[in-house]
């Protein structure tokens, strides 16, 4: 098989994944509930709060990086609930030995829980402008346009990576819901990271989610500079490839170790 002709099936395939897995998850009461609802708690919270420290001319970056952890908060909840999900419906097993390979069977999954998670942005500033007059005024409307897909599309290969973790654990919220809060911290999406200590700093440089949140916010409330948005777009995409890359030997040798073990099924 050629490259040429393998490439468009690798497409396809993450393309009519995603299409299904969303399809999926918006027929799910449970998934429709978090998705609605934890982005409004988020963007609520952030705009009182910024409101309360006399920080007016912020409350569309509270709101912006409200959406952004709403986004967080799908994939990584919504790549475990996935895979625990499949385990649950009696598909993980036939998943896992079908004849493609598991990252590629993984990847839609963790993709369609970033689109889901794209409401977030909208619903959070919609929110915001409605009920808390908002204003709408971004420093890069467009570019803002093109960094929240690629945000979503680097936290969607992150969480391939976190997807092997997944499948060996038979809880995944077990691991998901420590990493939520501390994730948004270190990548500054609501508050900067740089008001953390200095030892956290190398923690947010090797996570795509920083590069992602910098340039929506930049997009936002950043200067003229066009290239302020551009350049932490292409390294969030650098680094999310890296992940993805990093995710196929892990995954085979999670795979292996979860066969020998029989973790895959419930029984």
């Amino acid at each position: 098989m050629t490259t040429m002709t393998t490439v468009p099936r690798i497409l396809r395939l993450t393309l009519v994944g995603v299409r299904t897995h969303v399809s999926y998850m918006s027929r799910s009461p449970l998934e429709i509930t978090f998705a609605v609802l934890v982005p409004l708690v988020y963007a609520t919270l952030a705009v009182h709060l910024f409101r309360a420290a006399d920080d007016p001319d912020r409350l569309l970056t509270a709101a912006v990086g409200a959406g952004l952890m709403g986004i967080w908060s799908s994939v990584l909840f919504g790549s475990g609930g996935a895979v625990q999900n499949q385990r649950w419906l009696g598909t993980l097993e036939t998943l896992v030995s079908s004849p493609t390979p598991l990252p590629l069977v993984l990847l839609p999954i963790t993709l369609a829980t970033a689109v889901i998670g794209t409401y977030a942005m909208g619903a959070t500033v919609i929110w915001g402008a409605v009920l808390f007059d908002v204003p709408l005024d971004f420093a890069h409307p467009v570019l803002f346009l093109v960094a929240v897909p690629v945000c979503v599309l680097s936290l969607g290969m992150m969480g391939l990576l976190l997807a092997a973790t997944f499948v060996l654990l038979r809880n995944a919220n077990a691991l998901a819901n420590p990493l939520d809060a501390p994730v948004w911290l270190l990548s500054g999406m609501l508050v900067p990271n740089t008001v953390l200590p200095d030892w956290t700093r190398p923690v947010s440089w090797a996570l795509p989610t920083t590069w992602g949140s910098r340039a929506v916010h930049a997009a936002t409330s950043g200067g003229p500079s066009a290239g302020e948005v551009l350049a932490p777009m292409a390294v969030a995409l650098a680094l999310g490839l890296f992940y993805a890359l990093i995710a196929v030997p892990v995954l085979g040798r999670v795979e292996r170790r979860a066969r020998a073990a029989a973790t895959l099924s419930l029984a």
